[in-house]
């Protein structure tokens, strides 16, 4: 594993929370409850916010400091067309290394999405879909392709309150149908099922928030 500074991690940390939701739009981060949270010193938390911000994570506003962007959804169609071509560009790269071991790994991160869904905890569970994600993705090797697809889902309007109370049950199936795949060996399928599977949210999106959210987005 990579050596991670201080910085590093709590960029890390940041990024996972605002895109799990942890970090509500338009609030304000400061960086000495950040560090106290955290148990570091100031100056990793303000370098950390100084990466988020030049990767749009969060935005600078006169007199208030850094906060957490607010949703573009005018953006939101262009979005959710970059995050279906390369998430399944990453999906096939990570299927050619894939292994029982990691493929594991994988289920045991759904069964923590599913945990948390059957509790309530909304956080909790778009912080471990995030995981699930990811840790997939990572395998690809493309660190270039997995940074720009993170930024996306950062700009990304989708949450699972905004698609509705059956969106958890929804996407639990799709994951499914992600690990079927997988462990049938059929890459193909498994690519398919991704792109499926992120097309699924923003439709039950639309379907939601119809006045929030065009298709002409």
């Amino acid at each position: 594993m990579p050596f991670m500074s201080k910085q590093d991690q709590v960029a890390d940390i940041l990024r996972e929370r605002v895109i799990a939701g942890t970090y509500q739009r338009g609030q304000r981060l400061k960086q000495a409850d950040i560090a106290n949270e955290l148990g570091v010193s100031i100056t990793p938390v303000r370098e950390a916010l100084h990466v988020l911000e030049a990767e749009g994570y969060v935005v600078g506003v006169s007199h208030r400091g850094l906060l957490v962007p607010e949703i573009n959804i005018k953006q939101a169609g262009e979005i959710l067309h970059l995050r279906v071509m390369l998430e399944k560009d990453l999906t096939a790269a990570a299927l050619k290394v894939m292994t029982p071991e990691r493929l594991a790994e994988l289920r045991e991160l759904h069964d923590a999405v599913a945990a948390a869904a059957q509790r309530g905890d909304r956080y909790a569970s778009r912080t471990a879909n995030y995981r699930f994600h990811f840790r997939l993705y990572e395998w690809a090797d493309s660190p270039q392709t997995l940074s720009f697809v993170r930024i996306l889902w950062a700009k990304y309007p989708f949450t699972m309150q905004e698609a509705g109370s059956n969106r958890h049950e929804a996407m639990l199936a799709e994951h499914e149908r992600i690990l079927d795949t997988i462990e049938a060996g059929d890459p193909q399928a498994a690519v398919a099922a991704m792109g499926d599977h992120i097309d699924a949210g923003w439709r039950q999106l639309l379907a939601a928030a119809p006045n929030a959210v065009t298709q002409d987005a």
